[in-house]
């Protein structure tokens, strides 16, 4: 054991001293191995930061949430020229599933509002998604407030001129102003501000921070409406504890009814289900996984090259010196063992600066990016730290072998 041990050192001193030679080549050497450690680990960290923080998004919300819609909220095979001669959901369908479908905990009628511009007074803020949509919404989404309220259900039946706005929206048109009461423009109305939302921070999609939410029936008094109007949607909450497939089976069965559908006759609308969404972003995340260890996955390789190509010309200049050491006695595996530490030496050194890279800009991302956590995991640090030392091994251990087996007089021979 003692012989391996000192076999083991002697071998890692001489691989030292020969990087320490040969500086230049050394750095060239690190840095292919950096770059593809570092490109692999930041575009894991990116993708898990990404994922999370689209789960923490979405973490407030209840995932058998269902939104019965014209549109299908993931892939589908139905046509798309079938979907276009789809009827609108509109605020009947929203009465019909509210008053016949039981087992509902809380139901609203949605319209998918644009971008509209809101002005107070001298101040405007323009690209902002106002969201009209009935008083059941603040139940659905467990919405909380900052200050004032939500509106009511008789404001929302009655399509009150009232809006509710989150706290970067009242921050931008108000200043340290109380909102509330003040009386704003929208799609070119006057509506009075009754409440402000907590802060959220950033999500998935727009966050509510910067979001109006009006009574969907006040959107109806001068936009179109009907089935071939504004599109819509039906959000319903099922009660706790309810069989979500026995659920959706009888939402469908009696909506089919309603619509007038036959037996042999498709579906002419989608129930679209929270829980499916969060599947269709589990899948997204994966392919962009995979996507950037492909990437990467070229960017090491490049680097596990150059160490290879490093370590043959090493071999190769101090063939000399490797016919002098096994003609004083030095055994095969010392040799092996002295261009394997070499080039593992290269790629867990080129690997540990590709990983502090990753780290410095993890900081820098997380103070440049408000509300969006870049985070850098152990196991993505230790993926990259086992990844380097793997790449090392199996550059060096060609040209480590090759160099073991050389003949001690054709080596000295050679390098004369």
């Amino acid at each position: 054991m003692l012989v391996y041990l000192r076999v083991f050192k002697e071998s890692f001193s001489f691989a030292l001293s020969a990087l320490r030679n040969n500086k230049l080549r050394t750095f060239l050497s690190l840095l292919g191995v950096t770059v593809g450690i570092f490109s692999i680990i930041a575009v894991l960290a990116a993708v898990d930061s990404l994922d999370r923080n689209i789960k923490d998004s979405l973490s407030g919300l209840d995932k058998n949430t269902i939104y019965l819609s014209k549109y299908s909220f993931g892939p589908t095979e139905v046509p798309r020229w079938k979907r276009d001669n789809f009827p609108q959901t509109d605020y009947d369908d929203y009465q019909f599933v509210r008053r016949n479908v039981a087992d509902i905990e809380e139901s609203a009628y949605v319209i998918f509002g644009g971008r509209e511009t809101i002005r107070y007074k001298a101040e405007t803020v323009s690209n902002v998604e106002v969201t009209p949509i009935s008083n059941g919404i603040y139940i659905i989404d467990d919405l909380k407030m900052g200050e004032g309220r939500f509106y009511t259900e008789l404001e929302s039946d009655t399509g009150a001129p009232v809006i509710v706005i989150g706290v970067n929206l009242a921050e931008n048109l108000f200043g340290e102003a109380n909102p509330l009461g003040k009386v704003v423009r929208v799609y070119g109305r006057k509506l009075t501000v009754i409440g402000v939302l907590k802060k959220y921070g950033s999500g998935l999609g727009d966050s509510p921070d910067d979001k109006g939410f009006v009574p969907a029936n006040f959107v109806r008094q001068f936009k179109n409406g009907g089935s071939e109007g504004l599109p819509g949607a039906v959000v319903i909450k099922p009660k706790s504890g309810v069989d979500i497939g026995a659920f959706e089976q009888v939402l469908k069965q009696k909506f089919r009814a309603y619509r007038g559908l036959k037996a042999d006759e498709d579906d002419d609308f989608f129930v679209n289900k929270l829980s499916g969404l969060v599947s269709f972003v589990d899948g997204i995340i994966s392919s962009l996984n995979l996507i950037g260890w492909v990437i990467s996955g070229f960017s090491l390789l490049v680097g596990g090259f150059g160490i290879a190509n490093i370590m043959f010309v090493s071999v190769k200049e101090r063939t000399n010196l490797i016919g002098i050491q096994k003609s004083l006695g030095a055994k095969n595996r010392f040799i092996l063992f002295q261009f394997l530490f070499e080039a593992t030496i290269l790629a867990v050194v080129g690997g540990l600066v590709g990983l502090g890279l990753v780290c410095i800009v993890s900081l820098i991302m997380n103070g440049i990016v408000e509300d969006f956590e870049f985070v850098l995991s152990f196991g993505n640090m230790f993926l990259g730290f086992a990844l380097s030392s793997l790449i090392g091994l199996i550059s060096g251990v060609i040209p480590a072998i090759s160099a073991s087996k050389l003949d001690p007089v054709e080596a000295i021979r050679t390098g004369m």
